[in-house]
């Protein structure tokens, strides 16, 4: 039962982290119907610009504090992100808005690999330790245990997706944002400004790609050029598993995908007799996702086109 209730913790941890990943996919294939496969090294970037503030913070500010740090770290990746990522939609994304659906595609697996080229050009090509800034204590929970940064993981996760539902259902953007999900034809017609609506889907997927490397880098202790790459593909296939296009879709399957990973990572052993170990934990996110959209093709939530931003 211990082993059990800690891969839950990982699983929360991990699904919360592929949450707010999934959610700039699916954001972005609600007002555009595009999948944008550079997302998962916006991620990368926010760890690496994270990374090079708290390198500037320890230099010049020592005795600052760790959650000081972490939190001017979690807010100065923000921006950067978010200009990346806007750069992207407008450089590589708008004028191919009406092309057919192959040319975006090539297109965002394009920017991906520049994007790990230029991280590698300006950060290096070997793995970069992430500094441990909060108290290493663990915390008991009912025989497992939890870091103090796996917490602020969560609470973040947590506030970031509340954020972001009451930013779409409640707010002026959110209902231009649905608006150009149901019809950007329509929405245009009625004033909506469509260009502004995808520019602001864009750098709200860019914050929460953000969130989740600076917590990312935290809690794993390390980052490298190439780190979105394996979480931007099982982001995606989160965004797929809850139902690509519908935001509480992504949530739910980001955090179904990091419970049964974790899940699987901590019997694999057990229920093939050890002839496979824990580091077989990636196909998990690929099978379950097949076996998901052989059942039910739309995915856990399905695409309800109305709420697709």
């Amino acid at each position: 039962m211990d082993t059990f209730i800690q891969q839950i913790i990982n699983g929360l941890v991990l699904g919360s982290m592929y949450a707010l990943v999934a959610l700039g996919y699916t954001m972005v294939y609600g007002v555009l119907n595009l999948i944008n496969f550079a997302h998962g090294d916006v991620l990368m970037i926010g760890a690496m610009i994270g990374l090079t503030i708290l390198n500037l913070l320890g230099a010049h500010f020592p005795e600052m504090n760790g959650w000081l740090q972490l939190g001017i770290a979690i807010l100065g990746a923000i921006p950067g992100c978010i200009i990346v990522n806007v750069l992207i939609e407008r450089i590589a994304y708008r004028r191919l808005r009406n092309a057919p659906r192959l040319a975006p595609l090539i297109t965002a697996i394009g920017m991906s690999i520049l994007l790990q080229t230029f991280a590698m050009m300006i950060w290096g090509r070997n793995p970069l330790p992430f500094p441990q800034l909060l108290p290493s204590e663990p915390i008991a929970v009912g025989g497992a245990v939890i870091s103090v940064t796996q917490v602020l993981l969560l609470a973040l996760a947590a506030l970031s997706m509340c954020g972001l539902v009451l930013l779409v259902e409640k707010t002026k953007m959110g209902r231009a944002m649905r608006a150009v999900a149901e019809n950007p034809r329509v929405a245009g017609l009625m004033g909506v400004d469509s260009n502004r609506v995808i520019i602001y889907t864009f750098a709200i997927g860019a914050a929460l790609a953000a969130v989740a490397g600076v917590m990312w880098g935290a809690n794993y202790a390390s980052i490298q050029f190439a780190m979105g790459t394996i979480p931007g593909l099982k982001a995606f296939c989160a965004a797929v598993l809850g139902g690509i296009g519908n935001i509480y879709g992504a949530m739910i399957g980001g955090i179904v995908l990091g419970i049964i990973e974790s899940l699987g990572a901590g019997y694999i052993g057990d229920l093939t007799g050890g002839f496979l170990g824990s580091h077989y934990q990636d196909i998990f996110a690929f099978i379950v996702l097949i076996l998901v959209l052989t059942v039910r093709p739309s995915g856990i939530m399905g695409e309800r086109v109305a709420d697709r931003a």
